[in-house]
């Protein structure tokens, strides 16, 4: 591992003076990605600014029913939080399908929707990677991307992004508090990461020294339900094959609201934008469910090896809708 600064933020301010200053720097949080890829030799900052003590590790419910996350707030506590295990089933079972006890008791929130790919290319740095070295090409388009995206991606770049959280986030329309150079702004979660395009190494819409404070999460209507399903090789402590979370609301049996958002197909959580429309006013019926989700991955293009994950987000799709579905009829 390279040698580093380390410095200690007292605030966020602070922190991102800091860290704007100096092209070669870093936040650090829990540092259960950036360590481990500094280890690798992918990230070799020459500052590491800790915000673990600056940065807010509170949950706050206000009285409209919204939620106010703090970017410091351990996976484990998200999850185990009434405002989201009761209100918010969605958020807490990414959470929980997510990782490890011991990444979840040191992970923030924060870091986990800033993760960068699992992408083993990536992840090697004897190997070419756009992402990593922009213009030294993808093998991964030829090569083994059996794990990779389906959606939204190009001959520049074939990466996921890994997170269970942010996939539930994007469909219960969370929004990143951000603070800048410039000031504070919020960027809806379903916006925040970039598709490949031809710069895949510009993977958030961040700019450097951005620093996210808060996570803020909507009222939910009373009769909305929300779930999340996730596909994987073995039965725990693995990323997503394919995931999707959702929340609904029926109506005299026909669909009122949906939103639904897809992971492990692309380089961000897939807002299923084309799904939801198609939903909208239809019978709360897997036909209807079948119908939206094939409508939206029309799109899909996958490769020699990862064409399996069409049909196997279509079915947790509909599966998940359905039971939730069912649940808002009981």
């Amino acid at each position: 591992m390279k040698g580093f600064d380390y410095r200690r933020a007292g605030d966020p301010a602070g922190a991102v003076a800091a860290v704007a200053a100096a092209p070669g720097a870093r936040y650090l949080a829990g540092g259960t990605n950036l360590v481990d890829l500094m280890k690798l030799g992918v990230e070799a900052p020459d500052l590491l600014v800790d915000v673990g003590r600056a940065l807010d590790d509170r949950i706050e419910e206000g009285p409209d029913g919204s939620v106010r996350i703090g970017a410091a707030v351990r996976n484990s506590d998200l999850a185990a939080h009434p405002a989201v295990r009761r209100r918010r089933p969605a958020l807490s079972q990414a959470l929980l399908a997510g990782a490890s006890g011991q990444l979840r008791n040191t992970a923030t929130v924060g870091g986990n929707l800033l993760q960068r790919t699992r992408c083993p290319y990536f992840q090697d740095i004897t190997k070419p990677c756009n992402r990593r070295d922009p213009g030294s090409g993808c093998p991964a388009v030829e090569g083994a991307h059996r794990d990779l995206a389906i959606l939204g991606a190009s001959d520049q770049c074939v990466a996921t992004h890994p997170s269970d959280m942010a996939v539930a986030l994007a469909a219960l329309d969370a929004e990143a508090v951000v603070l800048g150079t410039a000031g504070q702004r919020t960027v809806p979660v379903a916006e925040l990461h970039r598709l490949p395009g031809d710069h895949p190494e510009r993977e958030t819409v961040l700019e450097h020294g951005d620093l996210i404070t808060d996570v803020l999460l909507p009222a939910l209507p009373p009769g909305a339900r929300s779930g999340y399903r996730k596909a994987r090789d073995r039965a725990s402590y693995a990323f997503a094959l394919a995931s999707v979370a959702a929340v609904l609301e029926v109506r005299e049996g026909s669909v009122h609201r949906v939103a639904l958002a897809f992971g492990a197909v692309a380089a961000r959580p897939w807002r299923a934008r084309t799904a939801e429309e198609a939903l909208r006013g239809a019978p709360a019926t897997a036909e209807s469910f079948a119908r939206a989700a094939d409508a939206e991955l029309a799109a899909a293009r996958p490769l020699r090896d990862n064409g399996y994950k069409v049909p196997l987000t279509r079915n947790l799709t509909v599966r998940l809708l359905t039971d939730l579905a069912e649940g808002a009829s009981r």
